[in-house]
């Protein structure tokens, strides 16, 4: 008589036969055994000593990358290849061939993740238009580190205006990240918006907390990178970000020039194949329909293009000064501006001013025949400074912009650090710096102001 079994017919196998798995479809739970790992110990080892310490709250099995493995011919070493996809058709009125760019209807190309390929960036910038400025390297860094990367920018309303000198950005929009307690409907907005363009990398100037760092990690994007709080404020930010930078204080901006040298440290490092990345110089781009304006505008203020000097840096309670926020005391009075212009003799000053409101100021003090034009975007400041033949400003983005055109300046600051922060390798860009003995630049020597004018003949002599 044969043996029933009591036991389901659907739990008998597992429970009176061995499993017997294809070693082809499951891996082994190596992490059961700690034989099988003799990295995993908390000793140092030769691979890490160096490199940064890795969060382990992320992936406590991560030994991160292996030096020994071979793509083969499967993923091609170096750099990405731009997308040769086809353009879209405008006229399809199905509409299903709305897909990212590197991605195909189901998954992205595993070669993409393998590579760590960036088809589509987001740079989260912090401040207003200097900051933003001094951003233009980072952006153009991405691209030559990522070949056919789409690059989109979040800024405050101020910071955006500055994109238009970059042909390098595809979208710039507006949302300020520096507001502590947003719109519920703004916040909404933005992260459905930076979540529906399947971002693969999203970089954040703004110091982050957990508050921030949740707001980028639900962008869903692969690498989320971002600076975060040197104190306590950064607790739990870490458990949201793949990767952080701390800086030394809570005010980025006082690292002058090269406030962001972390995070382009970090783009720029060598991977496999690939050589340690360049760092590209502050450049910008003029449109003609800019020039046009600004032209009829320094016309119609009484000066000639190239028979001018851009004084910048009018102390006005405007937002359109377009401090650094790492310089508060980067603005003069009218009257010591108007005792600089008086030293100039081949050239006529052209004062440059915020608001509508300081102009009868202006007038007051140098005369009713004082070249004066109204000045708010940095895109008109640029084309200004472009058709110049020179610039005194204190610490504004006048003077990133003058350099960035290789006009000559003369750049005034309240102390000699600030100066080699904000400009470094001053000789080399064509620029005086004019500093305070007393830390204060109200108290500059403009007698010593004087004697750099000539900075400005050898300009034209060369031209």
């Amino acid at each position: 008589m044969a043996t029933t079994s009591l036991l389901p017919k659907s739990l008998s196998p597992f429970l009176t036969n061995t499993p017997s798995f294809p070693s082809t479809r499951f891996t082994k739970l190596s992490f059961l055994n700690p034989l099988d790992h003799p990295h995993c110990h908390k000793g140092p080892n030769l691979h890490t000593t160096h490199a940064k310490k890795k969060n382990p709250w992320l992936d406590p099995f991560d030994d991160g990358a292996d030096p020994d493995m071979e793509y083969g011919s499967l993923f091609v070493d170096g750099k990405q290849d731009e997308d040769d996809r086809p353009p879209e058709n405008p006229d399809n009125p199905y509409g299903f061939l709305k897909f990212p760019m590197g991605y195909s209807v189901e998954v992205a190309s595993l070669a993409l993740k393998v590579r760590g390929d960036v088809r589509r960036c987001c740079c989260v910038v912090s401040g207003g238009v200097y900051e933003n400025l001094l951003f233009f390297p980072v952006v153009q860094l991405l691209k030559d580190r990522y070949p056919g990367v789409q690059v989109d920018i979040v800024a405050s309303a101020r910071g955006k205006q500055t994109y238009e000198l970059n042909k390098n950005v595809r979208w710039a929009d507006v949302y300020d990240p520096d507001e502590h307690f947003p719109e519920p409907a703004d916040y909404t907005d933005m992260v459905g918006l930076l979540k529906g363009r399947y971002y693969d990398m999203v970089l954040s100037t703004k110091l982050a907390g957990i508050g921030h760092a949740s707001f980028l990690f639900m962008t869903t994007a692969r690498d989320r990178v971002s600076y975060i709080y040197p104190n306590v404020n950064a607790a739990g930010a870490g458990l949201f970000l793949s990767e952080t930078f701390t800086p030394n204080t809570t005010n980025l901006s006082e690292g002058g020039y090269n406030m962001y040298h972390q995070m382009v440290d970090w783009l720029a490092r060598p991977s496999k194949t690939v050589p340690q990345q360049p760092v590209p110089p502050l450049k910008v781009s003029i449109s003609k329909k800019l020039k046009q304006v600004v032209e009829s505008k320094y016309k119609n203020a009484g000066v000639n293009k190239g028979k001018y000097i851009v004084i910048h840096g009018l102390e006005s309670d405007s937002k359109a000064s377009m401090q650094s926020k790492g310089d508060t005391d980067s603005l003069l009075s009218i009257q010591v501006w108007d005792a600089i212009a008086s030293g100039l003799r081949e050239f006529r000053p052209l004062f440059v001013i915020p608001h509508e409101k300081e102009r009868e100021n202006v007038e007051e003090v140098v005369g009713d025949d004082a070249s004066i034009v109204f000045i708010t975007t940095p895109g008109q400041l640029a084309a200004l400074i472009n058709d110049s033949a020179g610039v005194i400003t204190t610490n504004t983005a006048a003077i990133q912009l003058a350099n960035a055109r290789d006009k000559p300046c003369i750049a005034l600051f309240g102390s000699e650090e600030k100066g080699k922060l904000f400009i470094p390798n001053a000789e080399q860009k064509n620029c005086v710096i004019v500093s305070s003995k007393t830390r204060r630049l109200k108290d500059i020597d403009i007698e010593a102001v004087k004697t750099a004018i000539p900075i400005f003949n050898m300009s034209l002599a060369l031209v």
